[in-house]
């Protein structure tokens, strides 16, 4: 198969994150806005070009006074920051269908490196549309601190209401541009 132009099927996609909450359990959420600008050859990542954008307003944990306080100055900042993005720089093929896809990732302005551990999960041709399709899910742990999220409060039986770090899990379903 050859490099070709791919679309984010955002109805079979999904950017999750899980981050612990009150040092007792963990918050989930999601986010609902996303695309990216994919050049890739499904079965080899490795020259593939990836820049992937987040709507940060789109934030969704199931409690909407918790989503406009994460939309606030105290944590994501959607009024001076409205993106979440990442831009792959390098990708590498750890074993069949796996890789390290390693890329600038900006939260609230700040850009750091970050691995994302990639797994193709296959290729379709959808019997509806006739569109190819390929799937891939990814995950990375990131400190939220290092990203210019310090917010916290102390709980008063030890610990603090937010954790710092925050698993990140992605997975996307891509349709080939025809």
């Amino acid at each position: 198969m050859t490099k070709a132009k791919w679309n984010v099927d955002t109805i079979h996609s999904e950017v999750g994150f899980s981050v612990r909450h009150m040092m007792i359990s963990n918050a989930k959420g999601k986010f609902t806005a996303f695309d990216g600008n994919i050049e890739l050859d499904p079965q080899d990542l490795t020259d593939a070009s990836i820049d992937f954008t987040i709507d940060a307003s789109s934030i969704d944990t199931g409690m909407p006074g918790r989503d406009e306080h994460l939309r606030s100055d105290d944590f994501f900042d959607v009024e001076n920051h409205p993106e979440l993005t990442f831009k792959a720089t390098e990708i590498k093929q750890t074993s069949k269908g796996k890789y390290d896809m390693t890329g600038d990732f900006t939260i609230r302005g700040t850009t750091k490196p970050v691995t994302f551990e990639v797994e193709f999960e296959g290729l379709a041709k959808d019997p509806m549309s006739g569109d190819e399709a390929a799937g891939f899910m990814g995950k990375t742990k990131i400190n939220r601190k290092e990203f210019g999220l310090t917010w916290n409060v102390a709980v008063e039986t030890g610990g603090v209401v937010v954790g710092d770090d925050v698993k990140i899990n992605i997975e996307i379903q891509l349709r080939k541009q025809a």
